[in-house]
């Protein structure tokens, strides 16, 4: 077959093909025009494959080149939606990013975890330190809030429960300064997450400890157990975070220090994201599930113990089987 006669019998079904090609890469295709689309790049595919065997002309064999290479890459091309990524994320990414920058995590929970044991033993057995870190008026508002006799429990005890969705969207404002406060503050040679840190956990002892002492425990307890397990985690994360870019700028090694902050501010980012994630959670169990009363305490403290399993289940053992990417 001569040339022109193919191009003349053809070249229809290559500028319909081109038309498809152009249509995918915007972005704008119709799902029911491209379900020929294996079809009509197999076809394509043959007619290179016959004009490189008869010797037709380069110029021919470069257009339909072009249409197949772009064929190619539309129809092996990964698809990779933002919903997607958030998924692998969540029960892959982010634990093992967690497990990665272990050395930090562990420096961050050892600040907070263990400033909020010890601030909270010693205000149980020396009841006056409580005032030298809240004033009166404060520790006065604290037992009002967890009274064993209130008909909520918490910030805002008084509210109906129709106000439940705006403290949730109190609570997520809250937690998520806490957190931002921390990491954000990180970029002082790490000494604001270290700060924060030590305060935020000095502050949760003490009121702790305080209620504990006067016979307010059962209802603080068995108030945070529940949201406790996401939000305390995730300050510690977020501080882990704060932490990694204080650090990247005291030691960056080789690199110049604008370059090793930008390495780190790469995981940070992703550690506090996960934070954030966390912060959410605890947010909605906070406002519909650790202020109520109507549920006994040993409920809370079997459904937090639940809570804090699932959390560190999550973050030693989620993301240890990976998977090809869809």
């Amino acid at each position: 077959m001569k040339q022109s006669l193919f191009e003349n019998r053809h070249q229809s079904d290559w500028e319909a093909f081109a038309g498809q090609l152009d249509a995918l890469e915007r972005g704008k295709a119709d799902a029911q025009a491209c379900t020929r689309f294996a079809a009509d790049y197999r076809q394509l595919c043959q007619h290179l494959a016959l004009a490189q065997a008869r010797g037709y002309s380069s110029h021919l064999i470069d257009q339909l080149q072009q249409l197949a290479m772009r064929g190619h890459q539309q129809f092996y091309r990964h698809r990779s939606h933002l919903g997607a990524q958030i998924i692998r994320f969540l029960f892959g990414g982010f634990p093992r990013l967690v497990r990665s920058e272990w050395r930090s995590v562990c420096v961050a929970s050892l600040l907070f975890f263990g400033s909020l044991g010890l601030m909270g033993l010693l205000t149980y057995l020396y009841p006056e330190l409580i005032y030298s870190l809240v004033s009166p008026d404060q520790v006065s508002n604290m037992e009002h809030m967890y009274d064993p006799d209130a008909r909520r429990l918490g910030r805002f005890s008084e509210r109906g429960s129709g106000d439940d969705w705006m403290m949730f969207g109190f609570y997520i404002m809250n937690n998520i300064g806490i957190a931002f406060q921390t990491f954000a503050s990180g970029l002082l040679l790490g000494l604001g997450s270290l700060f924060f840190l030590l305060f935020n956990g000095l502050m949760i002892g003490g009121v702790a400890g305080h209620l504990t002492r006067i016979g307010y425990g059962e209802p603080f307890w068995s108030f945070v157990i529940g949201h406790g397990a996401f939000e305390l985690t995730a300050i510690a994360l977020a501080g882990a975070a704060g932490l990694k870019l204080g650090w990247a700028l005291l030691a960056p090694g080789r690199l110049p220090r604008g370059e090793a902050l930008r390495l780190a501010a790469g995981k940070a980012i992703q550690l506090v994201c996960g934070a954030i994630l966390f912060l959410l959670v605890a947010a909605f169990i906070e406002a519909f599930w650790s202020s109520t009363t109507f549920a006994n305490p040993d409920i809370k403290y079997a459904v937090g113990s639940g809570l804090w399993l699932l959390v560190l289940s999550y973050l030693l053992l989620g993301g240890r089987r990976q998977h090809a990417p869809d």
